[in-house]
């Protein structure tokens, strides 16, 4: 394993040359947003033929042998939910709401998170959902149906991976928010719907329970121990949670068919409310059991494509000096109240080409956890606090004075009536990072249909709580990077 984090620091080493010498680049004032093509993917996302795409996958990553040497670099391809996950909705507008509906769930998650660190509450304040007895006669309750979940919570990402040995390809959510990774095991109690098979740990003999006085149990939030066998508990701030076994696996990745033996992760008996199509989370937060952690990767990065769009990307671990090489980077900080979130070094938001007047400590976090931005591939929509929501929207509503506006729209509070139009100009948006850098959002990453009669809303919002996330539609389209040895994050534009 010492082998994995010696490779993977060949990834990002550009960043070096480039944190202090990018110069400041001049910001375009405005952007054209294609009204027609982004109202033709709401059409096209409703009639997705998911199980093509799901025999295509199944049949590319069906893995048959497994790798004894971890690669310098491996990477897996991301699908979007709506790819993979028929839409049982019948039109875009009501689609969107239940997108919004599940991300004002994921923010209350991170939020809730984020509290509880900051209070000061430790894993022993907090009181499991069940004790040893009941996860016992749960896991050993064979009897229980197979249900659906609630479509609340992150799941916006997919990636396959093979879990066990021999591999068993799983379709796992992406979540740079969660530590624990985790999939739904037999015998169930209570499972929700997935697109593959439910995981039997019997057939894999790489399987192996963890004791309760392995270091990987004694870092869970919530743990419990049964016959000298270690139990977990997550729970999430929607009211959903996974409770297990946690156990020792082997996961095989991609078509490279690199394999990691011995990750630490979830084997899910009582499931609720979580990731309806996805067998569990792949968590790529930065806490001790995050599999970054686990791998002592050094760096890693993904690509999010159009959540309207049926095309792939993909999420890499390692990765060659020139993949990145004309990134937009900028300081990547921590919590010192809880290691899970990316927080991003950000001075400041430009709208058509002027900054904003918004003081720069609204976006940084203080000795006690309060405050600051992060990266997050679970959210959606970025949320900013109301000063710099206000400011923001303001100034786009002020560039925006030609175009038609219409009632709000769910959590969006600024939005326009396009129909009569096939392409507009508005305000470039553009983050800010020090040393003059800027990164440049596409006008589709932060106007966006709502319906199919082209109905478009800004897509920011504000958010009461000190913590400020810049969400996976602000991130479409461009490779975030995570240079987690030199605590740099970079963008791409373009890059996936």
């Amino acid at each position: 394993m010492a082998k994995l984090g010696f490779r993977l620091c060949l990834f990002f080493t550009f960043f070096v040359s480039f944190v202090f010498s990018r110069s400041l680049i001049e910001i375009p004032k405005t952007s054209v947003l294609d009204v027609s093509a982004s109202v033709q993917k709401t059409v096209d996302i409703l009639s997705f033929d998911t199980s093509e795409i799901l025999q295509q996958q199944q049949q590319e990553q069906s893995i048959s042998s497994i790798s004894s040497e971890i690669s310098s670099s491996f990477s897996l391809e991301l699908h979007s939910r709506d790819s993979l996950h028929k839409s049982t909705h019948k039109d875009y507008k009501t689609l969107t709401l239940d997108r919004l509906k599940r991300d004002s769930a994921r923010v209350k998650s991170l939020n809730t998170k984020l509290d509880l660190a900051i209070n000061g509450i430790k894993k022993s304040d907090l009181k499991p959902l069940l004790d040893d007895t009941e996860i016992e006669s749960k896991a050993e309750d064979i009897e229980g149906p197979i249900v659906s979940g609630l479509s609340q919570g992150s799941g916006e990402y997919f990636s396959r991976v093979g879990i066990g040995r021999p591999p068993k390809p799983l379709y796992m959510v992406l979540d740079t928010g969660s530590d624990v990774t985790w999939i739904q095991c037999a015998p169930c109690t209570d499972c929700y719907q997935q697109s593959d098979p439910i995981f039997e740990p019997s057939s894999s003999s790489s399987y192996s329970p963890l004791s309760c006085e392995a270091q990987q149990c004694k870092s869970l939030d919530i743990s419990a121990c049964r016959n000298g066998s270690c139990l977990y508990q997550v729970s999430y701030g929607d009211g959903s949670y996974t409770v297990g076994e946690f156990v020792s696996e082997t996961l095989t990745f991609g078509n490279s068919k690199t394999s990691i033996d011995n990750i630490s992760l979830g084997c899910g008996h009582d499931n609720e409310g979580l990731f309806v199509g996805s067998a569990g989370l792949l968590a790529l937060g930065g806490g001790s059991l995050s599999f970054p952690t686990q791998v002592k990767a050094s760096s890693f990065s993904y690509c999010l494509v159009d959540r309207d769009s049926s095309s792939a990307s993909t999420l890499t671990f390692g990765g060659s000096e020139t993949e990145l090489a004309d990134a937009v980077t900028a300081p990547l900080t921590r919590n010192p109240q809880i290691d899970t979130f990316y927080y991003v070094g950000l001075t400041g938001i430009s709208v058509g080409g002027e900054t904003l007047n918004i003081s720069p400590s609204v976006f940084e976090v203080d000795q006690s956890g309060i405050g600051g931005i992060i990266i997050d591939s679970g959210t959606a929509v970025t949320r900013l606090r109301t000063e710099a929501y206000n400011a923001l929207r303001d100034a786009f509503v002020k560039g925006t004075k030609n175009l038609p506006s219409t009632n709000g729209f769910a959590l969006f509070d600024t939005c326009y009536d396009l129909s009569t139009k096939t392409s507009v100009t508005v305000p470039t948006i553009a983050f800010l990072f020090p040393g003059g850098k800027s990164l440049v959002l596409p006008a589709k990453n932060y106007l966006v249909p709502v319906d199919s009669k082209k109905t478009f809303c800004f897509a920011f919002a504000p958010t009461r709580s000190s913590l400020s996330i810049i969400g996976n539609l602000q991130q479409q389209g461009t490779r975030v990077g995570f240079n987690l040895a030199k605590s740099v994050v970079g963008f791409v534009p373009n890059k996936c």
